[in-house]
């Protein structure tokens, strides 16, 4: 087994990285280390912070708190109300550290809880064309296909970390870690 890298302090500020299968930028999110828990590390984002990818550039209109799971297979986001985008996993590969900075590739599907909507996966159509133009292994495709289906099913449930009493926590240590 790897040992995990060390973990920066509580509080302290750093971007998540995102790319592509192909190697290509994707998003980058302005944000800080709140800590970790049997789920993972969490990071958190406030009000104005940016998350920027090629081609836009957006100040976060509300708090939010990510988790980076130690399986790499997805990176979960819950934002604060009055968010209509209650939940947003993006169904990754690779996910993890790397050189001290927390990174994944984007996989497209991801699970959704929107407020109008309900609970359901999303860009199914992007990730039918990517998966052919970016040559995803077939083996890669058959178990983020999984991926995804289990994660709806436990968000419909709200197993946690899904459920409101852990995002609770974690807002929390983000309202108490953020600077002013």
């Amino acid at each position: 087994m790897t040992p995990s890298p060390p973990r920066p302090a509580s509080g302290t500020p750093l971007n998540f990285r995102w790319r592509k299968w192909n190697g290509g930028p994707h998003w980058e999110h302005e944000c800080i280390y709140l800590g970790s828990d049997r789920w993972g590390d969490w990071f958190g984002q406030q009000p104005g912070w940016r998350s920027a990818r090629p081609g836009r550039d957006v100040a976060v209109q509300h708090p939010n708190i990510t988790l980076l799971p130690p399986s790499g297979e997805f990176v979960y986001t819950r934002n604060a109300a009055p968010s209509r985008t209650v939940i947003y996993i993006d169904i990754a590969w690779d996910a993890r550290w790397q050189d001290g900075v927390p990174t994944g590739i984007d996989m497209d599907l991801d699970v959704v809880d929107r407020v109008e909507r309900g609970i359901y996966i999303d860009d199914r159509d992007e990730w039918e064309e990517h998966r052919v133009a970016y040559g995803y292994p077939p083996e890669i495709v058959a178990r983020l296909e999984q991926v995804a289906i289990d994660l709806e099913e436990q968000v419909t449930r709200r197993v946690p970390p899904f459920d409101d009493a852990t995002a609770d926590s974690w807002f929390v240590r983000l309202e108490a870690l953020a600077p002013q």
